[in-house]
């Protein structure tokens, strides 16, 4: 977080309709902070915290406000971070359906929610499914259309064994890539706003790049930095890397290291690494993403991904993007690192670059009562924008 005395400090206010789901709504707050530059105007700066609605643990932070209909941000430092205050909708939630699309063959698992307005798809990690959002359809589902896909390989869609395809990988970004595009065209039948986590957000950029009139928009939720990238190591570690990928690709240490990793205990542990309050840990979530990896075929598909240092990375596919795209950070992520996300801020696509505050790697899931409205007043926003011009 900035300085009060930053060279890069605005002031930025944005007012946005939201769906009338929300305006049953009595009140409801979020303590912000958001990210650009100069300095604040005096008259703000010498706002009174009381006054001012802002939590003093925050000083000369912003504030968001949904209520009456709309989602109001004012602005004054240098990062955008949200801590929600809510009175919860209790609205009835919408139903949620399981199903089967065949892709190119393959059986695909997806869940869908909601009647009406924008289209949404939703876009799991590693290692994940489509049960991983499942704390944000319903509630977006009430005034959205909703899908939740298992990329080819995860889940409960098929898991073809990767050495039938040669020499060619066949789990990449552009296959998954090409999954959501088909998705959209053949199930959705629309266009839609991606939103994703971890490198589900990497495969949302690059569809967003191999066609894009069927984006709208991208939320990115702890995007993967892709650390293990071999762009990203150096060139004496190189050969190494590539030897060991080998060896758990093609030998029976790779098997028995997912073995070791395939258990609830792992699982657990993996999770409360990258979750920042263990309590979100639960005996649901644990099961939720261990079952589909017992899968016949998770093993192979796990060992081929872990060993994929290729591909795209999100700051070469960031400034090809034509779409809108709003990037939000668990601050507390142990593995993608948000200084490193910061700097997503300086490409032109990217319109705000949000901090979660105690929010670790999967933020849907942890802290869902703060994603799901961010997620709302982005789509608003575009979808009014994009009525506008037609």
């Amino acid at each position: 977080m900035a300085s009060a005395s930053s060279p890069s400090l605005q002031l930025r206010s944005l007012e946005l309709p939201l769906p009338p789901s929300h305006r049953r709504r009595t009140h409801s707050s979020i303590t912000s902070f958001v990210s650009h530059s100069s300095n604040p105007p005096s008259s703000m700066a010498k706002t009174p915290l009381r006054q001012s609605g802002v939590s003093p643990q925050f000083p000369l932070s912003s504030r968001l406000e949904l209520g009456n209909g709309f989602f109001t941000a004012h602005s004054l430092l240098n990062d955008f971070s949200v801590e929600d205050n809510r009175v919860e909708d209790d609205s009835p939630t919408a139903e949620v359906k399981s199903c089967v699309w065949n892709w190119r063959g393959y059986s695909i698992r997806y869940q869908c929610s909601g009647n009406g307005g924008p289209a949404l798809v939703l876009i799991h990690g590693f290692g994940a499914n489509s049960d991983h959002w499942r704390k944000n359809i319903p509630v977006l589902a009430k005034s959205h259309r909703v899908y939740s896909i298992d990329l080819i390989g995860y889940g409960y869609s098929d898991k073809p064994n990767p050495h039938e395809f040669g020499g060619d990988p066949f789990y990449t970004f552009e296959t998954w890539a090409a999954q959501i595009i088909d998705f959209c065209h053949e199930v959705v039948k629309d266009r839609a706003f991606f939103i994703c986590n971890s490198i589900g957000g990497v495969v949302g950029l690059q569809a967003a790049i191999m066609e894009p009139d069927i984006c709208r928009g991208i939320v990115l939720l702890n995007i993967s930095l892709r650390m293990l990238h071999i762009k990203k190591q150096p060139w004496y570690g190189r050969p190494l890397i590539r030897s060991f990928q080998n060896l758990l690709r093609n030998t029976a240490i790779g098997k028995f290291f997912f073995r070791a990793v395939a258990t609830p205990e792992s699982v657990r542990s993996i999770l409360c690494q990258c979750y920042h309050d263990p309590s979100q840990v639960t005996d649901e979530l644990v099961e939720k993403i261990l079952q589909p990896g017992l899968e016949p075929g998770a093993a192979d598909v796990f060992l081929e991904f872990i060993c994929y240092s290729g591909g795209p990375l999100p700051e070469e596919l960031l400034p090809q993007v034509k779409c809108p795209v709003l990037v939000a950070w668990g601050d507390k992520d142990p593995w993608e690192p948000i200084e490193l996300g910061r700097e997503f801020r300086n490409f032109d696509s990217v319109e705000d670059f949000v901090v979660l505050p105690n929010v670790g790697h999967c933020p849907q899931d942890e802290a869902p009562q703060l994603v799901n409205p961010l997620v709302e007043s982005f789509v608003a926003r575009h979808d009014i924008s994009f009525a506008a011009t037609t």
